[in-house]
């Protein structure tokens, strides 16, 4: 499946603004056997006066600039084309159990973006406690294979939590969010996240585009697919990292398109960064994930 994305992320500023430092996390990844950046190019307005395009730690690809003259407006434009190859599906069979986990991840001797021992303990806005703890251990039974407790919590925090795209913001905690049972993706791959990490089992966030589809017969609006988010835990040497998207009860497949790992939102922000301002600001952003056979 091939797909071209664009995205465009919008600012508008009461008063003008200046020396700003952004950070931009937007282009999709290139992974072995998944999938392939056919092209990318990313444009920003006003033209930056600085600009580094780089990898980081875990391996996404960021984009760091600066724009130190005065500006009302700035806008951040991606068009890439993309091809999924396959889905994140596992094998089917994964004997590791949560007995086993303990003395694997003390064995383990990895430091790199990839190794399971960053994604372990809390982090900036991911934090363990007892309510979502026990909540994971009542979703799993004795004896599960790791592959089938990340499912089965998983599933759990799907039937749990309602959407809500009006219930929370991108502080929300996912305590907060966990407490009142209503959230977007972000908030449900938080508790995902906190979940697997209360029950010893590393996991982290998963930045992405996703396909969505018009209601029958009706026709497909331009900028209403999304930017979306899951979660990925590891599951021993032998499987590796599995996906799983709690938001909508699926192992992701070919609508959904990677653009970055990390611990947490924090580490994969789409946008983050400071300027100089008074008053208010205004964002927009639209997202279109097209197949290029339509």
């Amino acid at each position: 499946m091939i797909y071209d994305i664009k995205l465009q992320i919008g600012h508008e500023f009461s008063h003008a603004a200046f020396g700003a430092r952004q950070m931009a996390c937007v282009m999709p990844l290139q992974i072995a056997g998944r999938q392939r950046l056919i092209a990318g190019l990313l444009t920003l307005d006003p033209h930056p006066e600085e600009r580094v395009d780089r990898v980081d730690f875990f391996g996404n690809f960021i984009t760091e600039f600066a724009c130190f003259a005065s500006h009302d407006t700035m806008t951040l434009t991606l068009q890439a084309r993309v091809e999924l190859t396959a889905a994140a599906a596992p094998p089917p069979t994964c004997d590791l159990t949560l007995a086993d986990l303990d003395q694997v991840l003390n064995d383990s001797r990895d430091m790199t973006g990839q190794s399971p021992l960053h994604f372990v303990t809390d982090s900036v806005r991911v934090a363990t406690n007892p309510t979502m703890t026990a909540f994971a251990q009542a979703a799993i039974a004795p004896g599960m294979t790791l592959r089938d407790c990340v499912l089965a919590v998983g599933q759990a925090i799907y039937h749990h939590m309602e959407f809500d795209a009006e219930a929370t913001t991108v502080d929300t905690t996912p305590a907060e969010a966990f407490e009142t049972a209503h959230g977007v993706c972000q908030d449900f791959s938080h508790i995902m996240i906190a979940c697997l990490r209360g029950l010893g089992i590393p996991s982290g966030y998963v930045s992405g585009y996703l396909r969505t589809l018009p209601p029958p017969g009706k026709p497909r609006l331009e900028g209403a697919d999304a930017m979306h988010a899951w979660v990925r835990a590891w599951c021993g040497p032998a499987l590796g990292w599995i996906e799983f998207d709690p938001t909508n009860n699926v192992m992701p497949g070919t609508d959904h398109i990677v653009v970055a790992y990390g611990r947490d939102y924090s580490d994969v922000s789409p946008l983050v960064g400071v300027l100089r301002s008074s008053g208010h600001q205004t964002s927009q952003q639209a997202v279109d994930v097209i197949p290029v056979a339509d």
